[in-house]
């Protein structure tokens, strides 16, 4: 087949011809990173889980036990078909460049990667155009089958649903239309091995019944839309429990006039989250005006937050509106609200207690209607004790407090805040690029990103102009060269076996390297020479980057480069 960058160009392929099926396989298995210390699982920007092929049997069983047979064949269908429907995604991303065949293949290689079966490509012909689709594999070594005779035996038909699931959402995602896999040979069944064959739907005829298992029979989105999107009315994005948990709040208090306060550190999204809030309530038609209580000086905050008579003070030649004024009907959001000096808390205090307020200068009171949202990034507990903050006050603040938590315990949120900034700000600066580099994920993912989102937002800004067009954002486009850091995880070596970082040798391997430098031809000098220009390489040409993977100082390096180059 004559290989294209087009991937809508027709092709077919059959057995043989995919002699690069394997090999394939190492830049999916460099995805594919392990962080103990997190307790965390990633294949690229998706969180995996590494769980007993017995837990799933016990699962299966109950499932089928309590459920029936037909009920729990359409559960664990849709399970596969979602994560098929993701990995299409990863394909479209990883190999964005590579033929139609490549990119394809990176599915049926993901389903051995994760552990569910070994796939052989038979042949498959496909026109994305047309929407023609015809696809033949075999399956060996299925961990569904497995399950399956443990439990129950010998079944009368195939047993491997999420597996036909994951071919079929796979698929569908990335022709743009209901592609239907049917399994027609199963091991579970008595056959010798797994065979499937894929088309589409109607293409079936009366066998396309099986579609309803999957729900392939409205067509899925096309890859290009299979990212998570951000909540369009709030610019919001997030998948993580504590993510989830906080909207979950927001759309519980929205439609009430409870007093909000925002709890978290510092560009963790809080003003996000308060507009969010506003939106969602019976005042989104209100305005919603936020005002940073740390940048107004103390002598300016009272006349800022209620408003100022003409002649008050030296300088105020007109009369004007404080923000409680501003936000009449709607939304006042007081963000640092810790900051406030005493003076200033007392009179805030006197304003929601009674709902009216005096400009400065003035002797009449205002009654306003105003709901107030606060944040701050400082334990206003702690804050009461040490007598830096009214009780009665920090007492009317939260009635509903809602705790942020830090990016870096929302992780399964960064590809998609990475993917969201990257669409944002490509299309600001007129920028064309095509992703993140392996090595860029692996240090965002790893990074503690002390500033948290905001910090995250800037990174990928400067990254997208950095960058040069129609390439990958890259490490050294994201991290100045003091931000640059080492990535404390393991990932899968070319040989199979873990790795630090997934660039240095396998844990315990030491000795083994040791033993084949001396017993190889291989001297020591042209060992560190190799090792050297290899580091350099993989860190782009920066020193100080290649100079963290080999544990030595930057001027250190530099002089060894110089004197082999």
């Amino acid at each position: 087949m004559d290989r294209k960058s087009n991937d809508e160009a027709p092709g077919r392929l059959s057995r043989g011809d995919g002699a690069d099926y394997v090999s394939l396989v190492a830049d999916l298995s460099a995805r594919l990173r392990f962080s103990p210390n997190d307790g965390q699982i990633w294949l690229d920007d998706q969180r995996m889980l590494l769980i007993h092929l017995s837990s799933m049997t016990a699962l299966r069983k109950e499932l089928m036990d309590s459920l029936g047979m037909d009920q729990a064949r359409g559960l664990l269908t849709r399970m596969g078909h979602n994560s098929g429907v993701r990995d299409a995604e990863l394909a479209r991303r990883v190999r964005a460049n590579m033929s139609f065949d490549e990119a394809f293949l990176v599915g049926p290689q993901l389903h051995g990667l994760e552990g569910q079966v070994s796939v052989e490509p038979v042949k498959f012909e496909w026109n994305v155009e047309t929407g023609h689709f015809f696809g033949e594999f075999i399956w060996r070594n299925s961990a569904e089958v497995e399950c399956h005779l443990q439990a129950y035996g010998l079944a009368a038909e195939p047993v491997c649903w999420s597996q036909i699931g994951y071919a079929s959402g796979y698929t569908s995602a990335f022709m743009g239309r209901p592609i239907l896999f049917r399994e027609v040979e199963c091991r579970g069944a008595g056959h010798s091995r797994c065979r499937i064959i894929g088309k589409p739907v109607e293409a079936w005829g009366p066998d396309a019944r099986d579609a309803a298992y999957a729900g392939t029979l409205t067509p899925p989105p096309r890859t290009a839309d299979l990212a998570a999107a951000p909540d369009l009315k709030s610019g919001t994005v997030g998948a993580s429990s504590g993510y989830v948990s906080a909207c979950h709040l927001v759309e519980r208090v929205a439609p009430t006039m409870a007093t909000v306060l925002f709890l978290g550190e510092t560009g963790v999204g809080k003003e996000v989250f308060a507009r969010m809030l506003h939106t969602a309530s019976p005042r989104a038609a209100k305005p919603f005006v936020a005002v940073n209580c740390a940048a107004i000086p103390e002598t300016l905050i009272e006349a800022e937050l209620f408003g100022v008579e003409k002649g008050a003070f030296t300088g105020a030649l007109t009369s004007r509106p404080g923000r409680f004024e501003r936000a009449n009907g709607g939304t006042l959001f007081l963000d640092e609200v810790g900051t406030l000096s005493l003076t200033a808390q007392g009179k805030l205090l006197r304003a929601l207690q009674e709902s009216e307020i005096e400009r400065v200068g003035d002797t009449t009171t205002r009654k306003v209607d105003v709901r107030v949202i606060a944040a701050t990034n400082v334990p206003l507990r702690e804050e009461v004790r040490a007598g830096r903050f009214r009780d009665d006050l920090y007492f009317r603040l939260n009635v509903f407090p809602i705790e942020l938590p830090p990016l870096r315990e929302r992780r399964d949120d960064i590809p998609l805040l990475m993917n969201h900034f990257l669409r944002r700000f490509s299309e600001r600066h007129g920028r064309e690029l095509t992703g993140f580099t392996e090595r860029a994920v692996d240090r965002l993912m790893t990074y503690r990103f002390p500033g948290n989102i905001r910090e995250l937002e800037n990174m990928i800004e400067r990254a997208v102009i950095l960058a040069p067009e129609k390439t990958p954002i890259d490490v050294g486009h994201l991290f100045s060269l003091a931000d640059q850091i080492e990535s404390p995880f393991y990932g899968v070596m070319e040989d199979g076996q873990l790795g630090l970082g997934g660039a240095k040798p396998p844990l315990g391997a030491a000795s083994q390297i040791v033993n084949d430098l001396l017993a190889g031809p291989l001297k020591l000098e042209q060992f560190e020479e190799q090792l050297i220009a290899q580091a350099v390489e993989r860190a782009g040409g920066n020193l100080t980057l290649a100079a963290k993977m080999l544990g030595l100082t930057r001027a250190q390096l530099a002089y060894r480069y110089r004197q082999r180059h």
